[in-house]
């Protein structure tokens, strides 16, 4: 019988000082073959990441090892040792930590020093561990870049991490990991910041190394659709202690806990009806009792028709080309005639990767960027904005109509304010109510998202990401907007708080009879929320449909290329078979896709279907 590579036993860890000590793991137990996958996955706060970080000795100073043992049997070495029992400083977890084992963190910017070149970074690890020289360790570095992906390794060499995407920056830290040849490598939720189609990419990569290198590998991630992917093994996490564990592909067919059932049934998937409900975990209610908050919304008519029109809007960006002193300028394309109305009562998203456009769209309807060319019409009542003509007196009074929920629940809430300053903060500025009268409004919209009275006091630090993105919807919906703009609004969540924000975003349309405007790169999500569906690709529009008639017969191989990149428990996929690289390349699209020489036009295939052409042959079916 083989020996497990990692034996974990009765791991405990506590966080806190004295005797006030909170229990992050509580144990647990599970073993790692050679050469498997076992994935670590539950909420964020169920223990996963302190997990792999006790096992590599890198918790911060809090954190207590009160049990357990993690017997590793590395294969060059006599015998197995306890990781659990070695000294953090030690010399001997010194040679395993980035040797023998090895950690891709969660975000490769702040895993990334800025200061340094990507090529000293991966080469360090070489220079610490191996018995090489400069020139040696710059020959596997350059061989170990060129392996994850890099299309030139040597100028990737000699880059920092500010000049690289994020599915590159993420690369490199994947560089930095395997480059000494690890036996077990700790993935923390290695894709969740990424584009559907670099993720893609990324986790075909992971698939690739582990078989070449015959490594193990432990996964932690909230994204049960990966798992699928990827993991050979599952462990179900919950407040530090497991709930399930098994095979994974037995586990996500059949899942035997309540808990896991529940993680399960609140993945949108792209092809649940859009009418079902997500499963709450955790304990928001259900449906949100969305309270009767002020005049405007009593007895306010719903509204009808357009709302919102957007007509041929062009923006681009000119930057210097090379050095800070260099007089060659570049100029990017970041919209192109982009054209699309929004329905009154609807949700219109915006789908595509990075750099698309879609947030450039977003910050132009709200005049955050003032737009090149184009139109920008809104209608509220009976009256029909220009926006790109407003005055900037005009443009205050249209903020009481159109509000933004931005992607980072963290970064756009000000560390210094509480709950309620932070949610009372554009009542005061559009002078509205007294103090009296604006603590009960604050009042009522955090019932309204879930949250309660005494929350008013605390500080962003103090909330969950979940809690804090319900506060920003709670500020966007102060002024008793008409329209909201939601950019990204659940990426950086997990997959239980995302189905809580998604199922009130509906409540509080269905209530409230707003507008969304829905800006992402996760289809499945779109498709749970999204009445009809614009995806963009280099600054163009390329294809626009109702929501069931977009992913019933996607027509632009753009669009099919990002269906076929979401990740989905129930059809586990092997990203390997797959290229990901070139589908936003208007050239490589084959016709009448193709835009070579040119914007193409939006021809239309069905009812309320239409998709970029270039002109030329003829639509596929």
């Amino acid at each position: 019988m083989t020996l497990p590579l990692l034996a974990v036993r009765d791991l405990a860890v506590t966080f806190g000082d004295g005797n006030l000590r909170l229990a992050a793991v509580d144990g647990i137990s599970f073993d790692i073959p050679p050469r498997r996958t076992l994935a670590l996955v539950g909420e964020s706060g169920s223990g996963k990441t302190v997990t792999g970080h006790a096992l590599l000795g890198i918790l911060p100073p809090t954190a207590r090892i009160e049990s357990g043992r993690a017997l590793f049997a590395d294969p060059a070495a006599a015998a197995p040792v306890d990781l659990l029992s070695l000294d953090p400083d030690s010399e001997a977890l010194r040679q395993l930590r980035g040797n023998r084992m090895a950690i891709v963190f969660q975000e490769p910017g702040s895993a990334l020093s800025p200061l340094h070149t990507i090529g000293d970074q991966v080469s360090e690890a070489l220079l610490v561990h191996s018995r090489v020289g400069r020139a040696e360790a710059r020959e596997r570095t350059l061989a170990m870049l060129a392996r994850v992906g890099f299309p030139d390794p040597g100028r990737a060499f000699r880059s920092y991490p500010f000049e690289l995407s994020g599915g590159l920056r993420q690369r490199a830290v994947i560089a930095m990991a395997l480059v000494c040849g690890p036996v077990l490598l700790v993935a923390d939720e290695p894709t969740t910041a990424l584009d559907v189609t670099v993720q893609a990419q990324i986790l075909g990569l992971l698939q690739e190394l582990r078989e070449e290198l015959g490594m193990a590998m432990l996964l932690i991630t909230h994204d049960l659709g990966i798992v699928a992917a990827l993991a050979d093994e599952l462990v179900v996490l919950r407040r530090g202690r497991v709930m399930e564990a098994g095979a994974a592909a037995e586990v996500l067919r059949e899942p035997r806990h309540p808990y896991t059932r529940a993680l399960l049934e609140a993945v949108p998937r792209l092809h649940r009806q859009p009418a079902s409900r997500l499963r709450r975990v955790g304990d928001i209610p259900e449906r949100i009792r969305i309270a009767q908050l002020w005049p405007q919304w009593r007895g306010r008519p719903r509204a009808s028709g357009t709302i919102l029109e957007v007509r041929d809007l062009t923006k681009r960006f000119v930057s210097r080309r090379g050095s800070p002193w260099s007089a060659a300028r570049r100029t990017v394309e970041a919209v192109v005639g982009v054209s699309f109305a929004i329905e009154a009562g609807e949700c219109f998203a915006l789908v595509g990767e990075s750099g698309s456009g879609k947030t450039t769209v977003c910050k132009l309807i709200v005049r955050a960027l003032e737009a090149d060319s184009g139109e920008i019409l809104f209608t509220s009542g009976s009256e029909v904005l220009d926006i790109r003509s407003l005055a900037e007196r005009q443009l205050v009074a249209l903020r009481r109509h159109i509000q933004y929920v931005f992607q980072d629940p963290f970064t756009s809430l000000n560390p210094r304010m509480t709950a309620f300053e932070i949610i009372a903060e554009p009542l005061v500025v559009h002078r509205i109510g007294n103090r009296a009268e604006r603590r009960e409004r604050v009042r009522l919209l955090l019932e309204a998202v879930g949250l309660e009275a005494r929350h008013m006091t605390r500080y962003p630090h103090s909330f969950s990401g979940g809690e804090r993105q319900r506060i920003g919807i709670a500020r966007a919906l102060a002024l008793g907007p008409e329209l909201l703009i939601c950019d990204e609004p659940v990426s950086a969540l997990d997959v239980s708080v995302q189905a809580q924000v998604l199922e009130l975003l509906r409540d509080l349309q269905r209530e409230l009879g707003l507008t969304y405007m829905f800006v992402s790169h996760d289809l499945a999500v779109v498709r749970h929320i999204a009445h009809r569906v614009g995806v963009m690709c280099r600054g163009r529009l390329v294809e626009l449909a109702p929501t069931d008639a977009l992913f019933a017969d996607p027509r632009h191989p753009y669009t099919r290329a990002l269906l076929e990149a979401v990740p989905d428990p129930d059809r586990p996929r092997d990203f390997r078979t797959t290229a990901f690289e070139r589908v936003a390349d208007p050239t490589s699209w084959p016709e009448p896709f193709a835009l070579a020489g040119g914007p193409g036009w939006m021809r239309q295939v069905a009812a309320g279907h239409w998709v970029r052409v270039s002109g030329g042959g003829e639509m596929h079916a």
